[in-house]
């Protein structure tokens, strides 16, 4: 509901909503509920069409981080105690994941076996290049692939059947992306999902994946 409601105010005038919005939110912690400005003074600025893209921005940043900050700063200080914040600073935080859990064992039969192909069959030619290209990754590319499109470089203990999503399992997703050759693979990491150019070649396909799972890991939902 939080999402819709920022879907509909930023493909909306807000004086469509019916009701005043200010640089403000309610966050509950602990029970109790109180206001919080999003910027010094917001409960007293309203929202207005000239700002509503900064209100979004803010009030999500509120939400996901701002809103928890205290617990967040505990966990922080609890870490680093542990693990001084000079020697783990060097590490993005897949590195980091590799570092702590090591490389996984990825079983490619698996995971082809529990893989959803939209615009695909799995007789396409590309999926064949696709499956063949993964099989000659080592086990640092194969787990830098698992972490691109899944967000994680985790496998799942009862196997690639049990992949979860945003929604509950979901299995590896490959869709066709019919925009363009000079596109690299897009990972969607909330749905498992990789959208795969018709590439021409095999080396072209290979080439454009590694250059992707190495060079584009890094962000959110997409990359």
């Amino acid at each position: 509901s939080f999402y819709q409601g920022l879907v509909f105010l930023t493909e909306n005038n807000v004086s469509d909503l019916g009701y005043d919005l200010t640089f403000s939110t309610e966050i509950e912690e602990f029970g109790v509920t109180e206001v919080r400005d999003l910027k010094p003074g917001g409960r007293n600025l309203s929202v207005n069409e000239d700002n509503k893209k900064d209100y979004v921005k803010l009030v999500c940043q509120m939400k996901m981080t701002g809103a928890i900050r205290q617990q967040l700063n505990a966990f922080m200080e609890g870490f680093y105690d542990i693990i001084p914040k000079r020697l783990i600073s060097i590490f993005n935080e897949q590195e980091l994941e590799l570092l702590i859990s090591g490389l996984p064992t990825i079983d490619i039969d698996d995971l082809k076996a529990n893989t959803e192909y939209h615009k695909y069959q799995a007789t396409s030619l590309q999926v064949q290049w696709f499956w063949r290209a993964l099989r000659s990754f080592d086990q640092k590319d194969r787990a830098q692939f698992l972490q691109f499109v899944t967000g994680t470089s985790k496998v799942p203990l009862q196997g690639f059947a049990y992949l979860e999503g945003m929604n509950g399992y979901q299995k590896f997703q490959i869709h066709r992306d019919d925009r363009s050759t000079d596109r690299l693979p897009v990972a969607h990491t909330c749905f498992n999902q990789l959208d795969l150019p018709a590439y021409e070649t095999y080396d072209k396909l290979k080439r454009m994946l590694l250059l992707a799972i190495n060079e584009c890991s890094e962000g959110f939902g997409l990359a």
